[in-house]
């Protein structure tokens, strides 16, 4: 057996699967909410309130301003709460990630666990506006644990295992967003006819309950995987800057001592990675609009695309990316990324059903790719005290994406008289753009 063949069969630490079950259990909580945000604001939005109503307020002055169909309104709400969440998770991970590096793995995953549930605790009580907003917002500063978990994937795997590692991380994600939504919209039914009208109180507690087994499994079945010989000294004061500032974290400056050609090779993959989650986000967030104006596609029928998307990518990424043989994470995001770009196109122009679920297996493929071969090769890069901040920093470049990428998105396609002639040419011109940037770069030099 030859030596790359050793490599290719290497086995993942166990601790891998434990971080696996971890994501799973946490993907499935977070994901519950989905289907239920537009009855929440629609509950809110009938309750009332000081707080809704001048949203509300804003967002109809916007709609009536720029001509934007009354309907879409509480799409746009919504909108700024995943936007709210996304930002607030920006500026949480590098945190964590260097919290962790000075105090260990499993103690920043446990706070994490707690933040969580405490988020969900107050979604479970929130007969407000208010405190709804204010339980989102918890939800998005204790979400570190998805940071925390690719540092600790870093921390336990070599060259031989880390896309193994990574695609499991994509798979939990799959499988999440499969199980998810289905479960949070079947435990919603059980307090529709309640009395009290707290119908969101049944699947609130099963996000909490799904947390509180997270916190138990976590403490008894994972060991830390940064040992204290290897953690950082002291978390600097004067590093809190570089932990919020995106010229520094697009500068990777967290990553103090890294070798000056490595950390170019971190920038360049850290603006890949935030220019693709910036377009792939505003596409993703905006499917349903132009699903719902070509096609009129109903609830069942979106729940229905995004269930054959989560299945698609969940065989890409247990099938595919985890027998990606090591070195050869580069090519295949080259390939996925060269996937992806035709789907948009497809999606874009797709005037039947069969042509749109064409693009979106596409898409699938792309989606389950890029992002884990990027992000292990990124996890090559650093001592094992510096880990944390190098994940942690490349999260959050993805949430800064993820908090803009929707809002320029939709902002683009709802704003528009004709929708769908723009959406195309907005694609055609985002796909020329990304092709520049990405040639640019010269991504054949970073090597792993």
């Amino acid at each position: 057996m030859t030596n790359e063949q050793e490599k290719t069969k290497a086995k993942l630490n166990p601790a891998a699967w434990v971080i696996f079950g971890s994501l799973v259990i946490d993907l499935i909580g977070f994901t519950v909410i989905l289907p239920l945000m537009p009855k929440l604001l629609d509950h809110y939005s009938i309750t009332g309130g000081s707080s809704i109503s001048f949203l509300e307020s804003t967002v109809k002055t916007l709609q009536e301003t720029l001509n934007i169909p009354e309907k879409f309104n509480s799409v746009m709400t919504g909108g700024i709460l995943g936007s709210l969440f996304s930002f607030l998770q920006f500026l949480a991970s590098p945190l964590a990630g260097c919290l962790s590096d000075c105090y260990g793995r499993k103690p920043a995953l446990l706070v994490s666990m707690i933040g969580i549930a405490a988020s969900y605790t107050l979604w479970a009580v929130s007969d407000n506006f208010i405190l709804f907003v204010f339980a989102r917002a918890v939800g998005g500063v204790s979400k570190a644990n998805v940071s925390l978990a690719t540092a600790v994937m870093a921390d336990i795997t070599d060259s031989a295992t880390r896309a193994k590692a990574m695609a499991l991380v994509g798979v939990a994600f799959a499988i999440g967003f499969i199980v998810g939504p289905v479960t949070g919209a079947a435990f919603s039914a059980w307090g529709i006819d309640s009395s009290s009208g707290n119908w969101w109180f049944w699947p609130a507690m099963l996000s909490l309950t799904l947390t509180v087994i997270n916190f138990g499994f976590l403490a008894f079945f994972f060991t830390e995987s940064l040992p204290k010989g290897k953690r950082a000294k002291s978390l600097q004061l004067s590093q809190t800057w570089n932990l919020v500032n995106p010229v520094s974290l697009f500068r990777f400056q967290l990553a103090d001592g890294i070798a000056k050609k490595d950390l170019e090779k971190l920038r360049i993959l850290g603006r890949v990675y935030f220019l693709f989650l910036f377009l792939y986000s505003g596409l993703e967030y905006t499917l349903t609009f132009l699903t719902h104006l070509r096609f009129n596609y109903n609830a069942a029928q979106q729940g229905k695309m995004l269930l054959f998307i989560g299945l698609l990518m969940a065989f890409f990424q247990g099938g595919l990316v985890r027998r990606v043989k090591p070195g050869k994470e580069k090519l295949i995001a080259l390939v996925g990324l060269g996937v992806i770009i035709p789907s948009f196109v497809i999606v874009g122009l797709s005037n039947s059903a069969s042509v749109l679920y064409f693009g979106l297996g596409l898409y699938s493929l792309g989606s389950a790719i890029v992002i884990p071969c990027l992000t292990a090769m990124t996890a090559a890069y650093g001592r094992a005290d510096q880990k944390g901040a190098v994940i942690g920093t490349l999260r959050s470049l993805g949430a800064l994406a993820r908090a803009f990428g929707p809002l320029v998105s939709s902002f683009g396609r709802i704003t528009l008289k004709y929708v769908v002639q723009f959406e195309n040419k907005l694609l055609i011109i985002g796909i020329k753009l990304y092709l520049q940037h990405f040639s640019s770069l010269e991504l054949d030099r970073v090597t792993v």
